[in-house]
């Protein structure tokens, strides 16, 4: 059965492209997952959503139509529209992640060998080591001081900015590297970060001088020390904005659209929904990359917590309330899937693969090999997917992630569903998954938009 490709249907595609310019900006703007929550909660609160702390506080209670949005530790964040049923019946559930593999610096960053300074890191993520070097690099993130002070740091991206990347070896001395492995020819404990070459002016015998420059200039500029790297989180991201890509600025290149290419239309789709039946909810997430591990991972209790204080707000502070709330509600797990590339179809089925241009993807399940580690959603979830996508007309496919043992992957699907909801992965079909700059498809970027608005205003 093969889709329908769906740039088709557009006799004019200026929505398209208006909706992936701002998608585009929006990419290039946050590259981190505290950069993400800092952009939607200040679209949230100008949209009208209140902050579920300021409710309680205040003893407030919530009834249909009321916008509120809670944010858990700066990198992780939810929104919520109260629906006219009440929330025992269930929600319809938008979850995706807004985290990206990347290189983090390590707590002890900064050192210089043969009068060059560099940062160590340590990589997050799913990364092809080789594919980090040779590349203009950005450092984003926060440091905090001993006295709680929070210094931002994004340098790299402005105009005028340097920028920064790891070297590599010559080819002209890189045979025995070209003869290693493609997981072995750069070593993770490689991937470090040059930042500076002058040696500062001493009238002394001094070591380092290379370094004490540039922790002069930390200081001067950023009111930064050495020592307050300890409490630092800095990320190593690739420099440059997100790009149109190709002839017919059909698709965008860009650093992160794994996830935050679904993250942003699920957020959109949240901002247009009004009088909805079913209570709404945007979630979105940190450390997906890594397991959905920690305290803003899916696995922490942030997301149940905070159904709960809804629960209370409501009226119903009852344990039993909450499960029927949590077992009753219905999820699109947000999240990208890897597009048919013609120049590696050996590690796909061509039948059950995503194609760029036929619109959002959906997995029933994901794993791998055996459907280890996988949400395998009901047939009859499926079923009511189908029928609401195609009342709307919105173009979407099926595909599996490769061939059966070719590898795998998952996703925060199986952690929506081990509490028992109704779960299926959707999102956006990506080249290059995982690559400093991975490629998407504008108008399935779209379609993705369209189908999450779909979902949360369905009925029975």
């Amino acid at each position: 059965m093969e889709r329908a490709n769906a740039w088709k249907k557009y006799e004019d595609t200026k929505e398209v492209y208006d909706f992936a310019e701002d998608y585009r900006r929006f990419l290039s703007q946050c590259k981190t997952e505290r950069e993400c929550v800092a952009y939607f909660a200040e679209k949230a609160a100008q949209a009208g959503f209140q902050e579920l702390d300021a409710l309680i506080a205040e003893g407030r209670t919530i009834s249909a139509g009321d916008r509120i949005y809670a944010v858990n530790k700066k990198k992780e964040m939810v929104c919520f529209i109260i629906g006219s049923r009440p929330l025992s019946d269930g929600m319809r559930i938008l979850g995706a992640h807004i985290d990206s593999p990347r290189l983090d610096l390590k707590q002890n960053p900064l050192y210089e060998d043969t009068e060059l300074a560099l940062l160590d890191t340590h990589y997050y993520g799913g990364v092809k080591k080789y594919q980090w070097v040779a590349l203009p690099l950005a450092l984003h993130g926060v440091v905090v001081k001993k006295d709680g002070t929070v210094v931002n740091v994004n340098v790299g991206d402005k105009p005028g900015d340097p920028v920064f990347g790891v070297s590599d070896l010559l080819i002209h001395l890189a045979s025995e590297q070209m003869d290693k492995k493609a997981t072995k020819v750069i070593e993770g404990e490689d991937l470090n970060v040059l930042i500076g070459s002058i040696p500062v002016e001493t009238t002394e015998e001094e070591k380092e001088t290379v370094k004490k420059n540039i922790l002069d200039i930390l200081l001067k500029e950023y009111d930064i020390e050495e020592e307050d790297f300890l409490s630092a989180e800095i990320e190593v991201v690739p420099a440059g904005e997100a790009r149109d890509y190709g002839f017919d600025r059909s698709m965008i290149m860009g650093y992160g659209h794994d996830d935050r290419v679904c993250a942003y239309p699920s957020f959109m789709a949240m901002l247009a929904a009004k009088d909805v039946e079913y209570t709404s909810v945007c979630l979105l997430v940190d450390k997906e990359e890594i397991g959905s591990v920690g305290a803003t991972g899916m696995e922490s209790r942030f997301f149940e917590n905070t159904v709960a204080e809804l629960c209370a707000l409501s009226g119903n502070e009852s344990s039993l309330f909450l499960r029927h709330a949590l077992t009753n509600s219905r999820v699109l797990s947000s999240d990208v899937s890897a597009a048919f590339d013609p120049n590696y179809p050996s590690v796909m089925e061509k039948k059950n693969a995503a194609y760029f241009g036929r619109g959002v993807v959906f997995n029933k399940y994901t794993g791998s090999r055996g459907k280890s580690g996988s949400n395998d959603a009901g047939a009859e979830y499926v079923g009511w997917i189908r029928r609401i996508l195609d009342e709307r007309g919105v173009n979407f496919q099926t595909a599996e992630l490769g061939k059966v043992d070719a590898g795998g992957g998952g996703t925060i699907a199986y952690i929506l569903g081990n509490m028992n909801m109704q779960v299926i992965d959707s999102g956006v079909a990506v080249l290059n998954m995982h690559a400093p700059w991975e490629i998407i498809s504008k108008v399935d970027l779209y379609e993705a938009y369209l189908c999450y608005a779909a979902f949360l205003e369905a009925e029975e």
